[in-house]
């Protein structure tokens, strides 16, 4: 009513409301300093919209109008941001592309199961990440049937329906990385619709610890990694990887910047046994990614993606 004064309880739900709609609204001006705060919060930003919820029956409990209208502030910052990622599915189109991205765990036990579960997707791209010396002939093998042309640099690799060409390594290593570390690649993929140079990268990993989130070299590797994709010649570009970090994390703004990320689908995919980030992207331009998802787990700490490429 008007002139009622709110209640201890009432003003602190109105705070924190205010509070979560302020760092989605703005979480590009939480700092990142030495402790990669921004960053963090970036990784789970979606799960703000759990604490929307939260404040929201507790409004409810309170039966308090004026916290309720406070609630509805973050709702709408989250909607206005995310909403579009829960509409459905469109469905597949004629010439749309169909991608599965894994990093398929340099310590699997099971690769044959692992292959099984990627090819029986039917993709027309299967992109994977830390291929070892002792897995990699049971992928190669178990693909053969159905993708007769692919390619492999260090500890990533493509396999695909279409022919490929120009396929070589591409340099991300950050400063202080040895030279054996090879966790990238470039081919043409020559599809019905036209060739797509495609890129399979595998970026230095996060680490969350006392001192805050240690990502430098991961946004070292994203830098040198958006300075290739930017002097690329082809028209269509298309980027399949374990990137460490979501689409929403300013440490990928060299790649987010330049290529488009997927409309429809959350895809959490990290760690498998319970996921709550997806730090596997699919990226393109300007084709349009449209729906992303997860297959069944495998013997992987990262569930599978699976995403349409809708050329353009």
């Amino acid at each position: 009513m008007p002139g009622q004064r709110l209640g201890g309880r009432e003003r602190l739900l109105v705070a924190v409301a205010s509070l979560t709609a302020g760092l989605l609204a703005f979480h590009r001006a939480v700092p990142d300093a030495a402790v990669r705060a921004g960053s963090l919060l970036e990784a789970f930003l979606p799960w703000l919209g759990a604490v929307a919820v939260v404040l929201f029956v507790l409004a409810l409990t309170l039966r308090s109008p004026a916290a309720l209208v406070a609630v509805l502030l973050p709702a709408g910052v989250w909607t206005h941001q995310f909403g579009h990622l829960l509409l459905p599915d469109p469905g597949p189109g004629r010439d749309d592309l169909v991608v599965v991205q894994h990093n398929v765990a340099d310590d699997n036990a099971d690769p044959a199961g692992t292959a099984r579960v990627l090819a029986e997707a039917g993709p027309d791209l299967v992109a994977l990440q830390e291929l070892v010396p002792r897995s990699l002939p049971v992928y190669a093998s178990t693909f053969a049937p159905d993708y007769p042309y692919h390619a492999v640099r260090g500890t990533v690799g493509l396999w695909s329906r279409h022919p490929l060409s120009g396929t070589r390594a591409v340099d991300i290593r950050p400063p202080g990385i040895a030279e054996s570390w090879n966790r990238g690649l470039r081919t043409v993929v020559h599809t019905p619709s036209g060739p797509i140079a495609t890129y399979v990268a595998h970026l230095p990993s996060v680490r969350l610890g006392s001192h805050g989130l240690t990502s430098s070299r991961r946004d070292a590797g994203a830098e040198l990694l958006g300075r290739v994709i930017a002097a690329e010649p082809q028209r269509s570009v298309l980027l399949l990887g374990d990137l460490n970090g979501t689409v929403d994390d300013r440490g990928l703004a060299p790649l987010t910047s330049r290529l488009g990320t997927a409309r429809r689908g959350f895809a959490f995919s990290f760690p498998a046994a319970a996921p709550v980030t997806r730090i596997d992207q699919v990226m393109a331009r300007p084709a349009t990614v449209g729906h992303i998802g997860t297959l069944p787990r495998t013997g992987s700490d990262h569930l599978p993606v699976i995403a349409r490429i809708t050329p353009r």
